[in-house]
């Protein structure tokens, strides 16, 4: 017993050690792939997808707090790939780190489900991991670019607006995603492969050309968003959000298409404009569509139920049939 007792005690440290390693690449890979795709605004160089937040919050979410050191060392690795540890690095890894943890801990305060099967869940990632939380990491990293002289003070707004937006839409898009994949169980019937299918052919034909038409034809995605979010809830919209999103965000760096004769201010509002609608869009209208479904399912279940009461109540209060009289059977005699 003593033997088994302590082979339980090496995995649980091992297993813990395994997870943080996990969560950690997950975090430099979300981090490199973010920073294949980058807008220089005021000077700053800044992302306008920050996917190692999304990634981040779903580890926190999946795992707990102790996906924490995980996290630590990811935004460690990231920013030493960018340039040399210096002791200014410390304010953007506390900021990367802290700002995740808050969002964690605000959605955990308000009771949040990671199926995201409420319209309150999905606005509560909106507002307060998205929007309230990814205010710390923002202004940490702009306010070490103004310490260290990098960033001029006429500067300061856009580039913290940028930096603010890159890292919400990281939570709006790649948390989203990480938590279907979570808590995904049952694949859909073949009916439903078919016309995802035909949904996906669509949305890989019809995405770029939007994106990279001269002629601004980016509202062409909000159909896509209606038809995914109307027959696939979460599942449809928020991938065909991701997909249009990255597609829109690689033209818009390469200043392609209706971004080609933009200012870097103007790409940049621009395409943040187009994301956070969009990824709004996906987000709340699924979470309306679901919840429509599930109190519809709910009514269903308790007519159902009232009709099996009703009909048990019936059979057991019915008058009981008497016999018909026996007309052989022998009248009394009149006295």
């Amino acid at each position: 017993m003593a033997a088994v007792v302590g082979i339980h005690d090496l995995r649980r440290p091992a297993l813990y050690a395994l997870e943080t390693l996990a969560v950690t690449a997950c975090y430099f890979a979300a981090g490199r792939l973010g920073l294949m795709r980058q807008l220089v605004v005021q000077g700053a160089v800044v992302t306008p997808i920050w996917p190692p937040t999304g990634v981040a919050l779903a580890c926190l979410l999946i795992f707990g707090i102790r996906a924490l050191p995980g996290i630590a060392l990811g935004v460690l690795f990231v920013v030493m790939s960018i340039t040399s540890l210096q002791p200014a690095v410390i304010g953007t890894l506390a900021g990367n780190t802290a700002a995740p943890l808050c969002a964690y801990l605000l959605l955990r305060r308000v009771g949040f489900r990671t199926d995201l099967s409420r319209l309150r869940d999905c606005v509560a990632l909106v507002f307060l991991g998205a929007l309230a939380s990814m205010l710390i990491s923002a202004s940490a990293g702009v306010g070490l670019l103004v310490l260290t002289d990098k960033l001029d003070a006429p500067g300061v707004w856009p580039v913290w607006l940028a930096w603010w937006v890159g890292d919400a839409m990281g939570v709006l898009l790649v948390t989203p995603v990480l938590l279907l994949l979570h808590t995904v169980r049952r694949p859909p019937g073949p009916a439903r492969w078919k016309e995802a299918t035909g949904l996906a052919l669509i949305a890989c034909g019809l995405v770029p050309l939007a994106a990279y038409s001269t002629i601004s034809m980016l509202f062409l995605v909000y159909p896509l968003l209606i038809w995914a979010a109307l027959r696939f809830q979460l599942a449809g919209s928020i991938l065909c959000a991701l997909l249009a999103s990255t597609t829109t965000t690689i033209a818009a760096t390469d200043q392609t298409g209706s971004f080609e004769h933009l200012t870097h201010i103007e790409v940049m509002i621009k395409l943040q404009a187009f994301n956070g609608s969009m990824a709004l869009t996906a987000l709340l209208l699924s979470a309306v569509i679901t919840e429509q479904h599930h109190t519809r399912r709910s009514v269903e279940r308790a007519c159902q139920d009232l009709v099996e009461v009703l009909e048990h109540l019936t059979a057991g209060d019915a008058p009981r049939t008497r016999p018909p009289p026996d007309i052989d059977a022998p009248r009394p005699r009149d006295r």
